[in-house]
This record gives C-alpha cells, sequence and structure tokens, in this order.
C-alpha cells in the first residue's frame, strides 16, 4: 500500500470492555451489556477488540485496568459504582491511575437534591456515589442519578443495563471514532469441514479480513454461512467473490446473506 492510500484509509480505534462484578462471575447475574456497547461503538467506528470479566478484587481491577488502558484508545468498564461496601470499583481507578478520590461538588448536589425529592434518605452509604477520582469528569445518569465518570480513556458505568445504556448514549459526543467494521455473509449447503482448508488458505491472502464459517441446520437441510468482517469494502467484496467461487467449485451454488 502507498503512504498516500495509508493516509487515505481511516485510521483503526480499539476499546475493551470491563466487567466488574463477583455476581456475574457466579452466574447469578447475566451479562446484558457486552452486545450494547459493542453494537453502540462499532456504529461510531471504534472496534471492541477485547472483553473481560473480573471480580470486585481491587488489585486485579487496577492490574487489568493499567494494562488494557495501555492496550486499547478506550476502555469502558460496568459494574461496581453502587452505594455497597463491595462497589469498589471507583476505588480500584484512583489507585490504578495514582490519584486521590474523593467528594464531587456537582454530584452530591445531583443526588442530595434526588434524595430529597424521593424523601429518602442521603446517607453515607449512598454518599459514596458521590465519590471520583481528582481530575474525573462525570456521566451524566437521567435514570437513577449517581453519575458514572471519565478518567483519561477509560469510562466507568453502572452495571445495570437500563442506566448503563443512556451511559453509553451520552458518551457520543465525547468518542473519537475511525474505520467502521462492515461484514458479508455467504451461504452455501456445504459442511464447513468441506472448505475448511480452502478458506484457511483464502484467509492467508486477504488477512486484513477476518473469516469465520458457522454451520447451520434447517430441519433436514445443513449448510455453512462464511461471514468475512473488515473496514475495506472494496477488500470485502472481492473476499465475498472468491468465497462463492470457492462454493461453486464443489458444486454449490451460494447465496449473499445469511442461512435460510
Amino acid at each position: 500500500m502507498s503512504d498516500q492510500a495509508a493516509q487515505a484509509r481511516p485510521k483503526t480505534v480499539t476499546a475493551c470492555v470491563l466487567t466488574i462484578g463477583d455476581e456475574i462471575l457466579s452466574g447469578r447475574t447475566r451479562d446484558a451489556n457486552l452486545a450494547y456497547i459493542a453494537t453502540h461503538l462499532n456504529r461510531i467506528g471504534i472496534q471492541v477488540r477485547e472483553a473481560r470479566v473480573i471480580p470486585d478484587v481491587e488489585e486485579v481491577i487496577v492490574a487489568t485496568l493499567n494494562e488494557v488502558r495501555a492496550r486499547y484508545d478506550y476502555v469502558f468498564t460496568t459494574g461496581g459504582i453502587g452505594p455497597t461496601h463491595d462497589d469498589i470499583t471507583a476505588d480500584a481507578v484512583a489507585k490504578a491511575f495514582g490519584v486521590g478520590i474523593g467528594y464531587h461538588p456537582e454530584a452530591l448536589k445531583i443526588l442530595g437534591e434526588h434524595y430529597e425529592r424521593t424523601g429518602a434518605e442521603f446517607n453515607t452509604s449512598r454518599k459514596r456515589m458521590a465519590r471520583l477520582p481528582d481530575g474525573a469528569s462525570m456521566i451524566d445518569n437521567p435514570v437513577s442519578k449517581a453519575p458514572g465518570f471519565q478518567i483519561g480513556n477509560v469510562f466507568v458505568m453502572a452495571g445495570v443495563p437500563m442506566v448503563m445504556q443512556v451511559m453509553m448514549d451520552s458518551l457520543t459526543d465525547r468518542l473519537e471514532g475511525g474505520a467502521q467494521m462492515q461484514s458479508r455473509t455467504v451461504t452455501g449447503q456445504i459442511g464447513e469441514g468441506t472448505i475448511a482448508e480452502k478458506l484457511g488458505e483464502l484467509q492467508a491472502r486477504h488477512p486484513d479480513v477476518g473469516i469465520g464459517s458457522y454451520p447451520y441446520y434447517v430441519g433436514k437441510t445443513f449448510g455453512t454461512s462464511i461471514v468475512m468482517r473488515g473496514v475495506d469494502s472494496s477488500e470485502l467484496d472481492i473476499v465475498a467473490g472468491e468465497v462463492m467461487a470457492l462454493m461453486r467449485e464443489f458444486g454449490v451454488e451460494p447465496v449473499a446473506g445469511g442461512a435460510a
């Protein structure tokens, strides 16, 4: 690729999602956030390259966060910013960045007014949700008012899906997207084992395109859907054409799209 072509090509912007919480690892709570975050980010040209589920253990959160924030353009965390003793994400993030943590005046005001309206006591436990690492900026929470926060390239959000989603939606203007991931699908009534070797050769020729094979069964009919993902639509079209030609070599007429 020429220097001029490389400069014209949109840059790749990457992200990691950290799901924090013992309740996810125990199976008591099912994670409902990753798919929403990945879909939302993909729409604005940010590719989720890694997702991890980690426990409510400070040293694990600190070590993991420092590892992934150095590796990816953005890190998004969910969970562990509530009022209870095991909600330690904010403290762990502050430790990871080497900064202090304290009550954020605006967060205290928002939460105080919220509990005054609801008639609930704004006690010490609830005030914990107004503690932010020094230098962090708030992420608004119009649902339950307790804010998330951003520090550096790390965005800390609630674990409750409805709350996380409104926080995620509010971040769009803060995020700089890049090359948007696109996909093509070719389907044929052929076993994936039949074409596996040829697909491997095709993948080697096109390293910038991810090629996955997915078998399906519809009644007594079986086949394979080949899904190609990449940021270059022209190269995707070329690879899709080669997959279709490959299926025809085996006597199968391919169809563009998913399994019927």
